[in-house]
């Protein structure tokens, strides 16, 4: 539950429940006065600090999947190299992926470190114009587990959203784990007032993703996010040698583009399978500038443009969605 203190016990029902401060769970609890008296059913403050925190972002856009392992990371990482390779523009790949960080092997960031200023944390820069946050930068190894319960996943959103000194941003990509739960109720409540331009969702052919991603969509539907569109990872593999395509994983119900008809969303693109994309991300390097004239990174770049287009045409910056 995205109104559920960072100390609360097991089982609180919430700060905006009837039970607030009444159920047999909130006994003992250090907020159970206040809950009781009503006042913890006020908005978080933090809603409208992180409101006037991202007053300098233009853009904000969520990379969302029902299924894990579908390729939404690398498409995060593939989206921030892309929109940073253009020099006038500032971007910013926010993770909030707490259980399974990997943007900072993508990225080719393991073993930095974030460090504090005067204006709160600073973020791992990549390049000049490509900043990157996430909680892999404060693990004292990759291999650390994060064991967390949802309050204390809240508390670190909340914290990078809140307390990073981002600057003036013309686009933050915030990458999210798979599903519909802790991660994204919390970013969707902090950046209510903010603005969020829109979702971009990631399935690969098979109907067992597609099935996950049809309610990843009716979350984005029923929470008012924007659909920017649907990408298609793993489409096809086109051989290097002969150029031609097999399926590895057919669309036994249509794949994606059946279900972007069915749903009337927008297709993006899809992005054949590429070995040297897994290969990329593992030596932390962009597949875009490694291969730069494959199928793949074509399929990639076409997307991208797409996603500007979508940007450029939707001034949502600091306007509830």
């Amino acid at each position: 539950m995205a109104d559920v203190p960072i100390d609360a016990p097991e089982h609180c029902p919430g700060t905006s429940s009837d039970q607030a401060g009444k159920s047999s769970a909130c006994q003992g609890c250090p907020n159970q006065n206040i809950c009781a008296s009503g006042a913890a059913k006020a908005p978080d403050p933090a809603i409208e600090e992180i409101r006037q925190k991202l007053t300098s972002v233009n853009h904000k856009i969520l990379v969302l999947s029902g299924k894990g392992g579908v390729g939404k990371s690398t498409f995060s990482a593939h989206l921030s190299h892309a929109l940073a390779s253009d020099d006038s523009k500032e971007v910013a790949l926010l993770d909030v992926d707490i259980c399974g960080p990997s943007i900072p092997k993508i990225m080719g960031l393991e073993g930095e470190q974030v460090h504090q200023s005067g204006s709160g944390w600073s973020p791992v820069y990549v390049e000049d114009n490509l900043a990157v946050m996430s909680i892999g930068f404060l693990l004292s190894s990759p291999d650390d587990a994060v064991i967390w319960r949802g309050p204390k996943k809240n508390g670190m959103i909340k914290q990078f959203l809140r307390d990073v000194d981002w600057g003036e941003l013309d686009y933050l990509i915030v990458d999210t784990p798979p599903g519909t739960s802790d991660e994204h109720l919390s970013i969707v409540q902090y950046l209510s007032s903010a603005g969020i331009d829109g979702a971009v969702i990631i399935t690969t052919p098979q109907e067992v993703s597609l099935q996950d991603v049809r309610k990843e969509i009716r979350f984005c539907i029923k929470v008012k996010i924007p659909i920017i569109g649907v990408i298609e990872n793993m489409s096809g593999f086109v051989c290097p040698k002969c150029k031609n395509t097999s399926q590895i994983f057919p669309p036994t119900t249509g794949g994606a583009q059946r279900m972007c008809e069915e749903l009337n969303l927008p297709l993006l693109g899809s992005v054949p399978l590429d070995p040297r994309i897994g290969k990329s991300c593992d030596e932390g390097k962009s597949f875009l500038n490694e291969v730069p004239d494959s199928p793949a990174a074509v399929a990639y770049e076409n997307i991208v443009q797409k996603i500007r287009d979508y940007c450029s045409s939707h001034t949502t910056s600091n306007n509830p969605f």
